[in-house]
């Protein structure tokens, strides 16, 4: 790889002027290496160091280094060594292209003394490039009378390579017509040439295919290869020619005009107009034959043009010339025979008198709606005709000589069907038969005879309460099959009174689209379910209506804090409770009691302790009877005034909590609850004759269970002998007096915002109004109930009866298994 020559003029060093700055010295010499292309990184070119006189042990003192950013750029000095090395990857195609030498200029300089060699380094070429050709496909276009060695010039490959890595030899795939010719040009550059051996024929070969291969001399050798397409150019050399000289056809006389006689097909092997062949009437064809047939002059067809008649003429004889576009043009001939034959040619005709269009559908049977006359121009068997009328359609036809008439056979429903497609069949009785067809488009007309109809037979309307007037709360949906304004539906709210005011005060509805929209804001403790009666009408004449009813559940939310009832406060400060220093533990200083307005989970309430209280481990409250008792033996260090901060919370999301502050005295005294349950109850003082009230309804309910299960026994004893004539009777079925107190039950269903029951509140309510109401409360998601004390119950707003059900019980509900009394 290294090759190195120097040659010594007589004097070894020449020295420059001086530069502005310094001076340099210039040694010359004929110093050259040569490295291949492609060599890699780091491949070693020369010692430069040694071929320079230099000493590998001053080059780092003279800080040798390369002088031009070309020779940094592909070449670095290792001072170590003092050799050239390769930088970068060279390509001799990309640094000289295709010139025949190819020397790149190194400078190296040195100091101490300051200077400077320059270097050649000859990029040797390696075969890394194959020929290749400009086009690798290329269509060559040569007429089928091109003569015998003929010759056409092909593209010359391209090889970026030089010497004997260049484009060396061509070749030919084998084929039956051409050969290859390489000439030489006075550069050296080789020039292949096709030439041709054998004639062309375009009928027998339109193309073919050659492959042509160019190779390099390089070793091993490098090809390239091209596609070319021979195509082969027509030369009118055939005349058309017709399959038969003679053509014969037979066709009835009441073919009509423009009917499809014959097509004739003169074919061609030639290509391009040479081809194209073109039809025409021979010069002996009369003139009344071209009147009464045409002829398409590109594809051949032959039409009847005029009307045949076999009375007048029985025979037809068309001569035909067919001729190519070629230069000059050839031609053939043929005749076409064409004789007629008689037939039924006169089809009988429909008239269409009069006719009622549209029909209403409340058209009753046997009207006529029509009037229609049938003639044919034939005579005798071929002039009689009949009228038919197509099956599956409520209309029939009544016949009068060659009048008829188009009438009603059964009812009409344009809901059914809208539209009939009646068609009118005429029959000749000709052989063969002729027929004419008349097809009617009957349209229905519309009459207001079906009402609208709800898509429900009830719809269920969710509103959480304190929602903003305006609030969507469903859509009612209507359908009418009638048309036109007949469909046209408009909706509207039935008059009404619910709790003395119009349902229309409460509800909107558009009357276009069926929205039906709150006019107020709804209070769950005032209205559970208010039932909507919705009408809806179409705009026919008269009008036709329906009705559907909306049952708007109005859901609960948790809006009302409880409120205390005791201790009651009738000034800001509460009197204290006084509890011995001697009190056990447990001992009941005193109960918190409330309520709340809301219903449900809402109005379920859960006592306890704030950590602000002034000792709150001397004190524990139950969760759900608000009982305060001692937690522990009191003693005399103990604080003697407690102040008890108790927080009441509701179920409710998010919860609504009340407190109340209460002052417990410790004192010395005698051991003694200074409370019974009944000091509890709310208002004792104000209302006295509450635990009478209490007391009374407890009695009531107690005897009333025990009379009904006394009677029930007593008849179903009396009852066990008609068991067997009736044996389907239970004595369970029979009244009872249990029924009566049920009259005055009001159970609530509370359901969730997705319709879906949350729970169910029964209350029991006596028939004395002002007495005490017992709730009892039921969850589908567990077994236990709930029966509270609850305070005078409000009369129910005034609702339907079937409604009932869903009027309001309002009261406080607590856990579920506590009781109080």
């Amino acid at each position: 790889m290294e090759s190195v020559s120097l040659q010594r003029p007589a004097w070894k060093w020449q020295v420059l002027s001086l530069f502005s700055l310094c001076g340099w010295g210039w040694v010359t010499g004929q110093i050259r290496y040569s490295v291949v292309e492609e060599s890699e990184v780091g491949t070693v070119v020369g010692n430069v160091a040694r071929d320079l006189g230099l000493k590998v042990e001053e080059l780092l003192g003279r800080r040798l280094r390369l002088g031009s950013e070309e020779s940094l750029r592909y070449f670095a000095v290792h001072l170590d060594s003092g050799t050239l090395v390769v930088s970068q990857q060279l390509d001799r195609e990309r640094l000289c292209g295709a010139a025949a030498s190819c020397v790149l200029s190194v400078q190296v300089v040195t100091e101490n003394p300051l200077q400077l060699f320059r270097l050649e380094v000859e990029i040797l070429d390696l075969n890394d490039n194959p020929p290749s050709f400009p086009t690798a496909h290329r269509t060559l276009r040569i007429a089928e009378s091109a003569t015998v060695a003929a010759r056409f010039p092909l593209e010359s490959a391209q090889d970026p390579d030089v010497g004997t890595n260049a484009v060396g030899s061509y070749r030919l795939s084998p084929n039956s017509h051409f050969s290859l010719d390489v000439k030489q040009q006075q550069d050296g550059k080789l020039f292949p040439e096709l030439v041709l051996e054998r004639a062309l024929d375009r009928e027998e070969q339109p193309e073919m295919q050659l492959v042509l291969t160019a190779m390099d001399g390089g070793s091993p050798a490098r090809s390239g290869t091209a596609q070319i397409t021979v195509l082969v150019l027509d030369v009118n050399d055939n005349a058309p020619t017709f399959g038969r000289a003679t053509y014969k056809v037979q066709i009835p006389e009441n073919t009509p005009v423009g009917a499809l006689l014959l097509r004739l097909n003169a074919s061609d092997p030639d290509e391009g107009p040479n081809g194209e062949t073109q039809y025409s009437f021979g010069v002996h064809t009369s003139d009344s034959v071209q009147k009464l047939f045409t002829l398409d002059p590109h594809n051949g067809e032959v039409r009847v043009s005029g009307a045949l008649d076999f009375e007048e003429s029985p025979f037809y004889e068309i001569y035909v010339r067919a001729h190519d576009g070629g230069v000059p043009e050839m031609e053939g001939h043929c005749v076409l025979q064409v004789e007629v034959q008689d037939a039924n040619d006169n089809p009988p005709e429909v008239l269409l008198t009069s006719l009622l269009n549209p029909v209403p559908e409340d058209t009753p049977p046997e009207t006529v709606v029509g009037l229609l006359n049938v003639r044919d121009r034939d005579s005798g068997v071929n002039g009689d005709v009949s009228l038919k009328i197509s099956p599956d359609v409520p209309f029939t036809v009544r016949s009068l000589q060659n009048h008829f008439s188009l009438v009603t056979q059964k009812s009409l429903d344009r809901e059914t069907t809208s539209q009939y497609v009646v068609e009118l069949i005429a029959q000749d009785g000709g052989s063969p038969t002729l027929t004419t067809t008349l097809t009617l488009l009957l349209n229905v007309s519309d009459v207001n005879d079906n009402p609208p109809c709800f898509l429900q037979p009830s719809y269920d309307a969710f509103l959480p309460e304190n929602s903003p007037p305006g609030t969507l709360l469903c859509t009612v949906s209507a359908l009418d099959p009638d048309d036109g304004d007949n469909s046209r539906l408009v909706y509207s709210i039935e008059s009404g009174q619910v709790q003395g005011a119009p349902t229309s005060s409460f509800v909107h509805i558009n009357p276009e689209n069926g929205n039906l929209y709150a006019q107020r804001t709804f209070d769950f403790e005032l209205l559970q379910v208010l039932p909507v009666s919705v009408a809806v009408r179409d705009s026919g004449s008269p009008p036709l209506h329906a009705n559907v009813t909306v049952y708007i559940f109005v859901l609960d939310q948790n809006d009302h804090p409880p409120t205390i009832l005791h201790p009651a406060s009738d000034s800001d400060i509460l009197a204290p409770q006084r509890v011995p220093l001697s009190a056990p533990p447990g001992y009941l200083v005193t109960k918190v009691t409330a309520v709340d307005e809301d219903a449900g989970y809402n109005a379920w309430l859960s006592y306890r302790l704030l950590p602000q209280s002034t000792d709150p481990s001397l004190f524990h409250m139950s969760l759900y009877t608000g009982e305060v008792r001692t937690a522990r033996t009191l003693q005399d260090t103990d604080v003697g005034t407690q102040q008890l901060i108790v927080q009441v919370t509701d179920n409710g999301d998010p919860p609504l909590s009340t407190t109340v502050t209460i002052t417990v005295a410790l004192e010395e005294a005698a051991l003694e609850e200074s409370y019974k349950p009944r000091d509890f109850l709310a208002g004792a003082k104000e209302k006295p004759e509450l635990t009478l009230y209490l007391i009374i309804a407890l009695a009531a309910v107690s005897t009333v269970a025990l009379a009904t299960v006394t009677l029930l026994a007593a008849r179903c004893l009396r009852r066990r002998g008609r068991a067997a004539t009736s044996p389907c009777c239970c004595c369970w079925l029979s009244e009872s007096p249990s029924r009566d107190f049920f009259k005055h039950s009001s159970p609530k269903l509370q359901l969730s915002s997705d319709g879906t029951l949350k729970y169910m509140e029964v209350t029991l309510r006596p028939a004395d109004s002002q007495s005490q109401c017992y709730s009892t409360c039921f969850s589908p998601g567990s077994d236990p109930s709930d029966f509270t004390f609850l305070r005078p119950c409000p009369r129910p707003a005034t609702l339907p009866r079937e409604t009932g059900a869903f009027l309001p019980a309002t009261g406080t509900l607590r856990d579920p298994g506590q009781v109080s009394a």
